[in-house]
């Protein structure tokens, strides 16, 4: 099939590389000219593990191209993306000026029958307001008898694993109230559940908008009740890693996001529960559980940053003496990704009171150095920043700092103290190496 995908950040350059390698022609329009150059050359703005190679192999032989000349993109292509940004507004809300936007722009350029998609994350009604949308355009062309369809189709992809989630979906959702675009969808995703026998679920598009909302405020909340747990668990005495155990090991509840940590953050679970928090007021209605899901996941940072300066104030040192490393800038590992991370809340809270901070991420310093600046020290590998350090901060589970060598972190350091955000270390083997150890509700 011949597509066009509006939008080539993130969920556009997925999503069209994948499509491309299951052998659609795919055009990502872009609308800034330095990344269409910069793609065409092989160069991938975002760091996603298999995405590079991917648009590699797929431009090289033809499937799959980029260009900034979004007119010529929609009217060669049979179904048209939407992928831009969806960022909250003041009001809390998403802001859909990009979408319509778009859409306006569909609406001034197609020529004959296309099926658009929305594949941002948009709230309950957007599908109507981008059909009117298209529709006013059309008209004022003079050609309203020109037919299109609009076709919710949330997206599901988790950063750093977005390539595989892609190519073998646990479930494709369409929203569509036409049964002959329905197929359409249907045969473009067919190679991606062929082998799996995953679901395509067809349903009406206020559905397919709002499902895609529904789940990640669940994961969310699921995430957040651990969280919640864990700091019962610290006052307690109790073991977070054990009582997943337990819960995880019941069939209604399942094992997976149930780990405890510092808080989730990201492009995707913030926004979304707050825009999904603001459509609900809109209608009159109070998301009692997703209001609190937003209060406890920030007091869950505060929490841990409070951790680190509760063990100096004890001490009786003062934080402008004190030198904190922190590994992890990212809001989680396999990405370069730092919106929402909670290393950043951490390190800001940790800054207000005076501390000295050093970071180091495999991938996120850049991003990270964009919003702190020369507030804090940028170290060049996860020992470098070692040196004289007075604790060690675990803020992101980057698979490089699961097994590093004790006794060279132990001896780089002033102070043997280690608080471990993400609970990657047994606290029992911490502590006999001679380190002070404080994780998120290990008791």
């Amino acid at each position: 099939m011949k597509i066009c995908m509006i939008g080539a950040g993130y969920v556009g350059l997925v999503t069209g590389a994948c499509f491309a390698e299951m052998g659609n022609d795919v055009i990502c329009i872009e609308e800034n000219k330095d990344k269409v150059k910069m793609l065409e050359k092989g160069n991938v703005p975002i760091y996603e593990p298999g995405l590079k190679e991917i648009i590699e192999r797929n431009v090289k032989e033809g499937r799959l191209s980029f260009s900034y000349d979004i007119s010529t993109g929609i009217q060669n292509s049979l179904i048209c993306f939407i992928t831009v940004g969806t960022p909250l507004g003041d009001d809390g809300s998403a802001d859909l000026k990009y979408v319509l936007r778009v859409a306006g722009q569909i609406g001034d350029s197609m020529n004959d029958y296309k099926i658009i998609v929305d594949k941002s994350t948009v709230p309950v009604g957007t599908g109507e307001m981008v059909r009117e949308t298209i529709l006013k355009r059309l008209e004022e062309r003079g050609l309203s008898h020109i037919e299109f369809d609009v076709v919710s189709n949330p997206e599901f992809l988790k950063e750093g694993n977005a390539v595989q989630d892609f190519m073998r979906p646990e479930r494709v959702i369409i929203g569509t109230d036409n049964i002959r675009t329905a197929e359409i969808m249907k045969a473009l995703y067919e190679p991606f559940v062929r082998t799996s026998n995953n679901p395509v679920l067809i349903m009406d598009i206020r559905s397919a908008e709002l499902a895609k909302y529904a789940s990640n405020a669940f994961l969310a909340t699921k995430i957040t009740f651990m969280n919640e747990l864990s700091i019962l668990c610290d006052k307690v005495g109790a073991d977070i890693f054990q009582i997943r155990e337990g819960m995880g090991t019941d069939s209604r509840i399942g094992p997976r996001f149930l780990l405890a940590g510092v808080g989730y953050g990201g492009s995707c679970f913030p926004k979304d529960i707050q825009a999904l928090v603001k459509t609900s007021k809109n209608k009159g209605h109070t998301l009692e559980i997703c209001e609190a899901t937003l209060r406890a996941n920030q007091r869950q940072k505060e929490y841990f940053a409070g951790k680190i300066v509760s063990f100096f104030k004890e001490e009786g040192l003062d934080p402008k003496e004190i030198n904190i490393a922190i590994w992890g800038l990212t809001f989680k590992p396999k990405t370069d990704d730092v919106r929402d991370a909670p290393a950043i809340d951490i390190i800001r809270a940790l800054l207000e009171r005076g501390f000295n901070i050093s970071a180091y991420d495999p991938q996120g310093m850049d991003n990270a150095k964009a919003i702190l600046g020369n507030s804090i020290a940028y170290a060049k590998d996860h020992y470098d920043m070692l040196d004289g350090a007075d604790a060690l901060a675990i803020v992101t589970e980057w698979n490089m700092f699961k097994s590093p060598d004790m006794k060279r972190v132990k001896e780089l350091m002033r102070r043997p103290v280690i608080f471990d955000g993400r609970n990657i270390y047994s606290p029992d083997e911490i502590r006999a190496m001679g380190f002070t150890y404080f994780g998120v509700g290990r008791g």
